[in-house]
């Protein structure tokens, strides 16, 4: 991973092989981001998604191995118990143009991944809901 810092925004780019979500959790860990967005396109060879299902509260999750653009990723970073929290969804896109989608748990890279993250200053801490089965922003 390298990467350069423009007033509060962070130009990434992750190497072949590295793990998405790991990666942008350290780096923001280690430049102590704990709100703000990130975005991003790149290729990945593996990706876990994710569905939330609301009437089980349970998420459902697949594995895609082979060839595929990250078309979109997005997020946000917020806190949970004091550590980092990264909240990401994707878009993937496979050799036919047919896409896939959901809730990002890992993706390794491929070729390269640039990513672009948005610090905003202050933090906001999440806390599971009961009622809803997710970790949601909580504001005092």
């Amino acid at each position: 991973m390298e990467f350069r810092k423009f007033g509060n925004r962070y130009i990434i780019r992750l190497n072949k092989s590295e793990e998405v979500v790991a990666t942008l959790q350290k780096f923001c860990q280690e430049q102590e981001i704990t709100l703000g967005w990130i975005t991003g396109i790149g290729a990945v060879n593996k990706a876990k998604i994710g569905l939330f299902d609301v009437v089980s509260k349970k998420y459902s999750a697949s594995v895609l191995e082979g060839n595929f653009e990250i078309t979109s990723l997005m997020g946000n970073i917020s806190t949970m118990q004091g550590e980092v929290y990264l909240h990401l969804h994707i878009n993937l896109a496979d050799k036919e143009h047919k896409t896939w989608g959901g809730h990002l748990n890992e993706a390794y890279i491929s070729a390269t991944g640039e990513f672009v993250i948005e610090k905003i200053e202050g933090s906001v801490e999440r806390e599971f809901s009961n009622e809803v089965g997710l970790n949601l922003y909580k504001f005092l």
